[in-house]
């Protein structure tokens, strides 16, 4: 019984519970994020480069061997770069919005960490200001 009371204290914890919130959110921010490059940029990327669609580039290490009928024997070996150009745009763009959401967040910390400035001085006239000069003057004297 108290195994099952100490999972559960640990389960409902806030830090547990926000880390799983931020884990399920991340998934499907990655998903929008996997389906915004694959769908929008990768196809505007390819359209500048002359209709190329980045998941079919490969490179075929062994071609595939086909019997008599027509059947294949052994499957062609390729390295499918394309993809991983694909996912390397997604990470890249994953990084980016993460970096600007902490630099927000950071930003928002800072602000309420400052102190609130100090009362600027009071502007003496001069007048005031130059009989305070004299006045400290005939002091030394």
């Amino acid at each position: 019984m108290g195994l099952i009371k100490e999972f559960k204290e640990f389960a409902l914890k806030g830090n547990v519970m926000d880390m799983a919130v931020g884990v399920v959110i991340g998934g499907a921010f990655g998903k929008i994020v996997s389906s915004l490059v694959a769908d929008i940029i990768m196809p505007l990327v390819g359209a500048l480069l002359g209709n190329v669609d980045f998941t079919k580039l490969a490179v075929t290490l062994r071609k595939e061997v086909l019997d008599a009928a027509g059947e294949v024997i052994k499957p062609a070996v390729n390295l499918t770069y394309g993809n991983f150009i694909q996912a390397a745009v997604d990470f890249c763009i994953i990084a980016l919005c993460i970096f600007f959401v902490l630099k927000g967040i950071n930003k928002l910390n800072k602000k309420k960490e400052e102190p609130a400035p100090a009362p600027a001085e009071p502007v003496i006239p001069e007048d005031i200001q130059l009989l305070r000069e004299i006045r400290d003057e005939l002091k030394k004297k």
